[in-house]
């Protein structure tokens, strides 16, 4: 179960951010953010594209490597969790009305984070 669980996110990761390395306008223009520098796209393709495709590369090494899925797991629950964390403080201290970007982040963020602590406290 791990090593599905492991492969899908790394898959999910992967592909959103070689999509935002490839385009970083893409996750600006989801988030209703607008780039207005040099150093605003560099951001934007660092951060959506570049982290984010390393923690999937991190979860599908792992998903074939039983000695780092604990450490997957753990990366999981403690760096998607506390996103999900945030962006859910973020939506509450926002008086503007939310799309479904966010919406959809955070349930899925919501959920890697759960699936991650259940499969990291069963393997322990």
């Amino acid at each position: 179960m791990t090593r599905i669980f492991l492969i899908f996110v790394a898959l999910v990761f992967v592909g959103y951010g070689v999509a935002c390395t490839v385009d970083p306008v893409l996750p600006a223009r989801l988030a209703g953010l607008q780039i207005l520098s040099g150093d605003g796209y560099a951001e934007m393709s660092a951060m959506y594209g570049g982290l984010q495709a390393g923690v999937g590369v991190f979860c599908l090494i792992a998903a074939f490597k039983p000695q780092l899925s604990r450490s997957a797991l753990l990366l999981l629950v403690l760096a998607i969790g506390l996103l999900a964390a945030t962006r859910a403080l973020g939506a509450l201290r926002s008086d503007e009305v939310l799309t479904g970007y966010t919406w959809g982040a955070l349930a899925f963020e919501t959920f890697v984070t759960a699936a991650a602590a259940a499969l990291l406290s069963r393997n322990s």
